[in-house]
């Protein structure tokens, strides 16, 4: 570990899911950090555009470390071209504009962090997938591969990278579990087609310990798979989901039903990927929520 007092981080997607807690996490734990963000945002904030490739290098000098999280959501629509466009072109070209602007600068940071996702791996069935495992096929692993290979650039200019795969984030408040609860909480929730795919998950709170971990960690660099040790299928996340909720998940949602309202997405959304954290772990890092029913009720907790 590096002492982190005095220290400034940068983070992109700081007005999201992750990003907004991360940012009152970091400065928890003594950083001090500025948003990336698009115009004119608060004082100390940092401006960037990276539709018309511009940002403020200047803002960045004296930085130690770069949390990267911003991207276009995934699952706000159905993918017509156009938005798959903006949700590459977001991340990939993002990331190259940001990676080289911190190449030029006086002192580039030591430590990036940029994220990325279990799409990287595609539909991979019951197989374990450990960070070694290659990519998958598909337009998310694409792009998830590109994304990183974006962010991996950073190491020619000694920055030390570190790529976060993200599972399933759990949050009350919105991701993918917050447009479910209504749905079950009403009493019509149910499993994705058959249920078999499997869904690797993590606590948006042990999220945010573990990108600290590996800001503060020298020792860690490449890809880390961001998710429980314990991932589950479809069905059994449905099934615990409804338990702690105390309301039935009775209403499947059948493949087909998923593919001719959602298209393209849908395959996305029914893909199997089965991951386990190993870097994570090796590298000492200690999950406060690793099993679904624990990680649910803590999320869901009104405290």
């Amino acid at each position: 570990m590096v002492a982190n007092e005095s220290r400034r981080a940068v983070v992109s997607g700081a007005s999201g899911l992750v990003g907004s807690r991360l940012v009152e996490h970091l400065r928890g734990s003594g950083y001090r950090v500025s948003r990336l963000v698009r115009g004119g945002g608060q004082p100390g904030d940092v401006a960037w555009d990276p539709a018309g490739q511009r940002i403020d290098e200047a803002g960045l000098e004296g930085v130690d470390a770069v949390v990267h999280l911003a991207g276009e959501s995934i699952a706000a629509g159905r993918w017509t071209n156009a938005r798959k466009a903006r949700i590459r072109d977001s991340r990939v070209t993002g990331t190259r504009l940001l990676v080289d602007a911190l190449g030029r600068l006086r002192k580039p940071p030591r430590v990036l962090l940029s994220a990325s996702a279990v799409g990287y791996y595609g539909d991979r069935g019951d197989d374990w997938l450990e960070e070694t495992a290659g990519p998958g096929m598909g337009f998310l692993a694409e792009v998830c591969r590109d994304w990183e290979a974006a962010a991996e650039r950073a190491s020619a200019h000694g920055i030390r990278v570190v790529r976060y795969r993200m599972g399933l984030v759990l949050a009350s408040e919105g991701g993918a579990l917050g447009r479910m609860l209504p749905v079950f909480r009403s009493g019509l929730g149910g499993t994705l087609g058959t249920g078999r795919h499997y869904q690797s998950f993590i606590t948006r709170h042990d999220l945010e310990r573990a990108m600290l971990h590996g800001l503060e960690t020298d020792a860690l660099s490449g890809a880390v798979n961001a998710v429980s040790p314990y991932p589950v299928t479809n069905r059994e996340f449905t099934r615990v989901l409804a338990r702690v909720l105390r309301r039935p998940a009775v209403l499947p949602v059948p493949a087909f039903a998923l593919r001719v309202g959602l298209g393209e997405l849908a395959g996305e959304l029914l893909s199997s990927q089965r991951a386990r954290p190993s870097v994570l772990e090796r590298a000492g890092f200690e999950f406060e929520h690793s099993e679904l029913e624990l990680a649910l009720r803590a999320v869901l907790s009104p405290g």
